[in-house]
């Protein structure tokens, strides 16, 4: 590598990294992914990565541009990734109360994961209630595509391919790729 490509390498992604790890305040996170792309952990909660969890890709869209997002808001509230987990960039986790991703998952740009509705849904509650919170698992050797969005109480089964842009609002079965907004099984692997 040149001297110009190590200060780009520098400036551009090394300083970067090191600014959101600053920016972070998760003060139990276990395991030590391989950060690419920057990174901020958030909240009160627990962050566990296995072992070559890999966050963020060179060659993948919003890489200079964009960051990474683990937010576990509350002490209950608990992320765990397993091992062998390729993650893209801007990748975004809000958790209330638990989010798995298991072994070998693959995961590509821009995709986000909430395990609760972000805000109460009454009325009255909106801007000062508590909102419901379900788990999310992705099962082992699951395929995300860019720009997949998944909600509270849903869990991927192992080997499942969820088409980009999808929004995954249920249960979406092992073996079979489902794609849509809503998603739905398209067909089976």
């Amino acid at each position: 590598m040149g001297i110009i490509n190590k200060i780009k390498q520098f400036c551009f992604v090394a300083l970067r990294i090191k600014k959101y790890q600053l920016l972070s305040d998760c003060k139990s996170v276990s395991g030590k992914p391989k950060v690419y792309h920057p990174l901020v952990m958030k909240g009160k909660g627990r962050i566990v990565f296995g072992k070559n969890v890999q966050m963020g890709v060179v060659s993948a869209p919003n890489f200079y541009s964009h960051y990474s997002f683990l937010e576990v808001r509350n002490e209950y509230s608990e992320i765990n990734i397993g091992n062998n987990v390729s993650i893209s960039n801007s990748f975004s986790v809000e958790c209330f109360s638990k989010v798995v991703i298991e072994d070998n998952v693959l995961i590509g740009d821009n995709c986000s994961i909430m395990d609760n509705d972000g805000h109460d849904l009454d009325i009255d509650e909106r801007n000062s209630g508590i909102p419901k919170a379900k788990d999310v698992c992705i099962c082992q050797n699951v395929f995300l595509g860019s720009n997949v969005i998944i909600l509270k109480g849903v869990t991927i089964g192992k080997n499942s391919v969820i088409g980009n842009g999808s929004v995954v609002t249920q249960n979406i079965p092992e073996n079979v790729i489902a794609a849509g907004n809503p998603a739905k099984v398209i067909r089976s692997l």
